[in-house]
């Protein structure tokens, strides 16, 4: 390992990256943040979430202060790991993409039709963008593309390209139904000794919390560990059918490269 790691794990809402970031949280070698951009995306946006004023007021709303502080600044704690949960969301198209290349990138996906199902409880008329999934897979092509290794800029996704010139993939699913053994293979891909004590951690928020927590974070504060899989029940509302299957396009294309 070298002798600072800054890991960017991008994911969409209502997938499982707070518990992601209690298991790296959890590590003694490892400092987390939670959804740098979120301050920003809502000043720019001004999307209607929950304790909105309060976050856009606690945050850092200058995006290039948060990729500097990302990528340059000190690792809080003096840690040798700096575990960023990032929300491929909240990445802005005015964003530049440049200073992602400063980071050990990583991916975190789940099946749609448990996002949406998950979303709608809390946000019952979300829009393509809000989910995600068309970011992730921008940002996973913008990474891919940037690469040494074997790709051209101009190339997307669908390309052949070795497994060595991509950023890891893993999906919720395989996480919980054997986070020893998925965590292993990240560990193993992104080049970081694996810990066990990612596998379980102690009840309740954090510091390290964004402050939107008491919202967003109820089950997670309950949890000891990653729960096992259970499976959404319940269709697809109609009205939700056409960003499903967008969103299903992006997340099929990222899904063929995920660790197993």
């Amino acid at each position: 390992m070298a002798a600072t790691v800054r890991i960017a794990m991008w994911s969409g809402p209502r997938n499982i990256s707070t518990a992601m970031m209690r298991a790296w949280g959890n590590r003694s070698d490892t400092a987390v943040i939670d959804e740098p951009f979120y301050a920003y995306y809502l000043k720019q946006t001004g999307k209607d979430h929950a304790r909105a004023a309060e976050v856009i007021a606690s945050g850092e709303t200058d995006w290039r202060r948060v990729a500097a502080s990302l990528t340059k600044g000190a690792i809080p704690g003096g840690k040798d790991i700096f575990f960023q949960k990032q929300m491929t969301h909240h990445l802005l198209p005015e964003i530049d993409r440049g200073w992602i290349t400063g980071l050990t990138n990583c991916f975190l996906i789940r099946d749609p039709q448990e996002v949406i199902l998950s979303y709608i409880k809390k946000n019952p008329n979300p829009v393509l963008e809000d989910l995600g999934f068309a970011q992730q897979i921008e940002i996973f092509n913008f990474v891919v593309g940037a690469s040494r290794c074997n790709a051209s800029p101009a190339r997307t996704v669908r390309g052949r390209r070795s497994a060595a010139s991509l950023p890891a993939v893993i999906d919720a699913r395989d996480v919980l139904e054997n986070p020893n053994r998925t965590l292993r293979l990240l560990c193993e891909a992104i080049e970081v000794p694996f810990d066990k004590s990612m596998l379980s951690w102690p009840p309740g928020l954090r510091e390290t919390d964004g402050i939107w927590a008491k919202h967003w974070y109820d089950a997670v504060a309950r949890s000891t560990s990653f729960e096992p899989y259970q499976p959404k029940t319940g269709g697809m509302p109609k009205r939700f059918l056409e960003i499903y299957d967008r969103c299903r396009e992006y997340y099929e294309q990222l899904y063929q490269y995920r660790l197993h």
